[in-house]
């Protein structure tokens, strides 16, 4: 990774040292902590963390993270973290359905965040967490970050928006950059496998009807996150996936296989338009196959589980342990 002194120049001794905020500091966020604070160079980067939940503190300070009260749905308790880091992740999602009226296609966390960095001296990388749905349904082909937004639900909408307010912020001389991301995995996280889905016994398509899905495991994202705070190019777009080509159908039943549980029935679509809820029919509504090269490429990432039998091997056979439904 470069140095990570150089874009501090001639300040005072005690400013020198970098600091990383997270909006949005979950699971995810949590591990690019980790990285930083016990990979190499471990202590030359400050981890702070906005939380608008008190209760939280406590634990964010016990993982050496400093946390900074404040909530983005009030951009007057964001007011402090303007001009206080050299470098912010973006993880915090934008609000829920049903959230801001008209404005339902907007994400006001995002811009308002933006708008309070301008405020002082602007961070030098500014990297957000988008999602692969912008693409909308691309009826199984390879998507290079280079195809068109189609956003078909509401939520991929307002990230649209979120990653039009990040490439606004880069126009002002931050090397600001959009990672778009599939479904997230590991086996260490809460929800993080597909165990609890396959004991429920819900059913996936067809294989005449199914579609491809995506993912990537928690870890690898932590570390193209770091990755691209220090070496994305400036108002880049990455497609943050692992090389697997998998139909969501295939994926549970490997998933099954691996943890010795029965592989889950499979209906034919008008069927699962019946039964299943509407959140998880939005995502068999939409095929795609992500390009990867250009975050291997560009930003050097070396997938530690290029797939996600790798990275689901880990945690069989079941341990028993609580997992949960991971989105697809």
């Amino acid at each position: 990774m470069p140095s990570i002194q150089n874009p501090l120049g001639a300040l005072p001794a005690r400013f020198r040292r970098e600091r990383l905020l997270i909006v949005g500091c979950g699971d995810v966020g949590q591990r690019v902590a980790r990285r930083l604070q016990n990979g190499p160079g471990a202590g030359r980067v400050q981890v702070l963390a906005l939380t608008s939940s008190p209760e939280r503190t406590d634990a964010l300070r016990a993982q050496g993270i400093r946390p900074l009260l404040g909530n983005l749905d009030d951009i007057a308790t964001l007011r402090r973290l303007a001009g206080l880091a050299t470098r912010v992740l973006h993880l915090a999602p934008p609000p829920g359905e049903g959230a801001g009226g008209d404005g339902w296609w907007r994400d006001p966390r995002t811009v308002a965040l933006a708008r309070v960095l301008r405020l002082r001296s602007l961070p030098v990388s500014f990297v957000y967490a988008s999602t692969t749905g912008v693409y909308g349904d691309c009826q199984g082909a390879l998507v290079p970050e280079t195809r068109a937004v189609a956003p078909a639900t509401p939520r991929a909408q307002r990230r649209v928006n979120a990653e039009r307010a990040v490439r606004h912020l880069g126009r002002t001389g931050v090397r600001a950059s959009v990672l778009r991301i599939p479904g997230i995995y590991a086996p260490d996280r809460e929800g993080g496998t597909p165990e609890a889905r396959l004991r429920r016994g819900t059913p996936v398509l067809a294989p005449e009807d199914d579609v491809f899905t995506n993912h990537i495991h928690a870890d690898d994202l932590a570390r193209t996150c770091l990755a691209a705070l220090w070496r994305a190019r400036p108002q880049r777009i990455y497609n943050a996936s692992d090389d697997s080509e998998l139909k969501m159908g295939d994926y549970f039943d490997l998933a099954a296989d691996l943890y010795g549980l029965p592989r889950p029935p499979r209906l034919p679509r008008s069927a699962a338009q019946e039964q299943l809820p509407v959140m998880l029919l939005s995502f068999m509504n939409e095929s795609r196959r992500l390009d990867n090269r250009r975050m291997v490429e560009e930003l050097g990432v070396r997938l530690r589980y290029p797939t996600v039998a790798e990275g689901l091997r880990t945690a069989a056979p079941s341990s028993g342990t609580k997992q949960g439904q991971q989105g697809a």
